[in-house]
């Protein structure tokens, strides 16, 4: 039963907060520039010649000349600029890690110590555009040729988006009931708000050619092998489904959970103040997804979020600036600790018992010192795996490296007519954008091979 609002109590529970307050927690976290704000964030920019902004951009996109045309008043200009090179900006524009990319290379940044708004200033061309069903892509003649994507995110969608543009016909196969991949389901509902993630799918889609199948998942309904021999090339963006498990002994109890179903549900949930949530909770991990699980519980009205992770500070995947919007939700972040022993009472988590580590000639240690903290609430957020026999029928023709499948540089598997790319790969960084960016310089490898 849920508990009234605004009182704390033990273990897992909805309601913790009213849903008025819940609501303001979860306003966009970076609302939209007004027009006026966007000429001064413009004009900002030094618009650089050999811009290092372009360079750190996973996509490459022509910062300076998206910036120059919002100063000038060439808004339309400025989202095509986008959309040239990445098709899903506007997502990436909330997401991307900017601080660690184009704007931690600002020339502004270096000399000032505050770059140009680059993020924002994006959103703000690809909104206008997306608002005004702003199309500046048709589809070529038909090429006669069928392409299946499977996988509906990121790199699902740029893939099928410029396969689409070249005169392919895509069968989009995905296997959730609707679209959008970790952008619909893996962020945090602060960073896409009034449900962009299916808005953009729309904008996406709009191009035509593109058949979205669901319910269709690798393994069970779809089959690579069969897929390999009724399409003319087959791109896999199914990203991550298997979870990182503890790994400690005994039998896991109640109030453990998974991050990124956390995650999940909340963006799904059309009432948040009905999603329970712990008075203790502990976040184990290090990336996005810790920061992302823990901010959230906090905002659900978690009394006290801590997220232990095995490394120090330095080595999180999550970046400064994420881990101080942490710590400014209240969110407390420990280090050098991995966990050791899960406690519990009649099945159901009351605690967790971590262990200090330490590094010992380059190789993490623990030290046997022990740390106890009580919590009703235990979350893994300590990385996403590949499910290898979801690409059963293909036999020795894919290769992994290091869990993952192996691509080379266009994107192409070891097995004949089969290209991947996004998070089930090896390669680059698990980043929305990275994966725009390898599911579109897939299509035109494949693009390339069919008009061979």
């Amino acid at each position: 039963m849920a508990s009234k609002p605004g009182i704390i109590q033990d273990g897992i529970s909805a309601g913790r907060l009213s849903r008025k307050e819940i609501d303001r927690n979860f306003f966009d976290l970076h609302p939209p520039l007004d027009h006026h704000e966007a000429l001064v964030a413009a004009d900002r920019c030094y618009f650089c010649h050999d811009a290092p902004c372009m360079t750190a951009c996973p996509t490459s996109i022509d910062i300076p000349m998206f910036i120059r045309q919002i100063a000038t008043g060439n808004v339309k200009g400025s989202a095509k600029t986008i959309f040239d090179q990445n098709i899903l900006g506007g997502m990436c524009a909330r997401v991307c890690p900017t601080e660690t990319l184009c704007e931690q290379v600002c020339v502004r940044e270096t000399a000032e110590g505050k770059p140009v708004k680059i993020g924002e200033l994006q959103r703000y061309a690809t909104d206008h555009a997306m608002h005004q069903g702003i199309q500046f892509y048709k589809r070529a003649k038909a090429s006669g040729k069928k392409i299946a994507v499977v996988g509906a995110g990121p790199a699902g969608l740029a893939c099928a988006h410029r396969l689409a543009m070249h005169g392919h016909a895509v069968t989009l196969l995905e296997g959730r009931k609707k679209p959008g991949g970790l952008n619909e389901f893996g962020i945090a509902a602060y960073k896409t708000v009034d449900g962009f993630a299916q808005a953009e799918v729309d904008y996406v889609t709009a191009i035509g050619g593109i058949d979205i199948q669901y319910g269709k998942k690798l393994g069970q309904q779809i089959h690579l092998a069969d897929l390999a021999q009724k399409y003319d090339a087959v791109f896999l963006g199914m990203g991550l489904s298997g979870v990182n498990a503890l790994g400690l002994k005994g039998k896991e109890p109640d109030g453990v959970e998974d991050a990124v179903d956390f995650i999940a549900e909340l963006r799904q949930a059309k009432d948040k103040s009905k999603i329970p949530v712990g008075r203790r909770v502990v976040v184990i991990g290090g990336g996005m997804t810790a920061i992302d699980c823990a901010i959230q519980a906090k905002l659900l009205g978690a009394e006290d979020v801590t997220i232990c992770y095995r490394r120090g500070q330095e080595q999180m995947n999550a970046s400064e600036y994420e881990q101080e919007l942490a710590t400014s939700k209240g969110v407390t972040i420990r280090h050098w600790l991995q966990p050791a022993k899960l406690r519990s009472k009649g099945g159901r988590i009351t605690g967790i018992e971590l262990e200090y580590t330490r590094l010992a000639k380059g190789k993490l240690e623990g030290t046997g010192e022990k740390l106890k903290l009580e919590a009703d609430q235990v979350f893994r957020a300590i990385g996403q795996k590949l499910t290898p026999k979801h690409l059963n029928g293909s036999g020795a023709g894919i290769t992994l490296e290091k869990g993952r499948i192996k691509v080379d540089g266009e994107g192409r598997t070891s097995m004949k007519g089969v290209w991947a790319g996004g998070d089930c790969t090896n390669s680059g960084e698990d980043l929305t954008v990275t994966a725009v960016a390898q599911g579109r310089d897939a299509a035109e490898s494949i693009h390339r091979a069919l008009s061979a």
